[in-house]
């Protein structure tokens, strides 16, 4: 019974490993013969030139084959998202310059908190108990002020996205292990990664005349960046004046 539930997690993680690997499959045998000249090109981006040549490919299919060409975006950034792995930004710029601005956005908010939530699940089954075992003490103290905040947890999770302060690869291993819940995890990230997808949804569109990815970042993007993390902390705010503001009873 005990090396059961030692296995479960193991388990959890076979399948979820097993279950992007199908629909990877699927998406790769449902997508249109491509020509010789493209089908070295075809490949997950791992700089600027390669997700120039890869957007130039797939918007050359995306109009005889949209659905296609969105739903292997979609497996793929989820994907990055669910093991922490880097390089999401590339498949940012790309639905900008594939897809209408309303689509990319919803595509990468969703896709975010979609992976980000898998990633939580998987902290959760194997990485929880190694960090309580080794860290009880940290631990406990995290997760005192956790309790603290706990009617703010969303506003902080939104902050958090918005702000560069912690990569969110660490928020996503972390969260499970302070007992954040999953809902204000799953919504904050949602609505947390608008703005800087924003930025890149915006550079997308030139992306053939992009010469590097910092090209997203500028003085006004800092601003608009700022201006929405502020206001994510507006509510906190509020209920902490409300709540000094209280008459004190006798």
């Amino acid at each position: 019974m005990l090396t059961s539930e030692r296995s479960r997690p193991l388990l959890c993680l076979a399948g979820i490993f097993f279950t992007f690997a199908c629909l990877l499959t699927a998406v790769y045998y449902n997508f249109p013969e491509l020509a010789d000249e493209d089908r070295e090109h075809f490949k997950y981006p791992r700089n600027l030139d390669e997700a120039k040549r890869l957007g130039l490919i797939l918007s050359q299919y995306k109009e005889q084959h949209y659905y296609t060409v969105m739903c292997g975006i979609v497996v793929v950034y989820i994907m990055l998202q669910s093991f922490a792995i880097p390089g999401s930004i590339f498949l940012s710029i790309l639905s900008g310059y594939l897809f209408p601005f309303f689509v990319a956005l919803t595509l990468i908010c969703s896709c975010s908190a979609i992976g980000a939530t898998v990633c939580y699940l998987l902290s959760f089954l194997l990485g929880r108990g190694l960090v309580t075992h080794y860290f009880p003490e940290r631990v406990n103290s995290w997760q005192t002020e956790i309790e603290k905040h706990k009617q703010n947890l969303f506003n902080y999770i939104i902050f958090l996205r918005v702000t560069p302060l912690l990569p969110n690869w660490f928020i996503n291993i972390a969260s499970p292990v302070l007992n954040v819940p999953v809902s204000p995890f799953f919504w904050g990230t949602f609505l947390g990664v608008a703005p800087p997808s924003f930025l890149f949804i915006q550079a997308g569109a030139t992306l053939e005349t992009m010469t590097h990815t910092n090209v997203a970042w500028s003085w006004h993007s800092v601003g608009l960046l700022s201006f929405f993390a502020l206001l994510s902390l507006l509510p906190v705010l509020y209920r902490r004046g409300k709540g000094t503001d209280r008459p004190k009873s006798d």
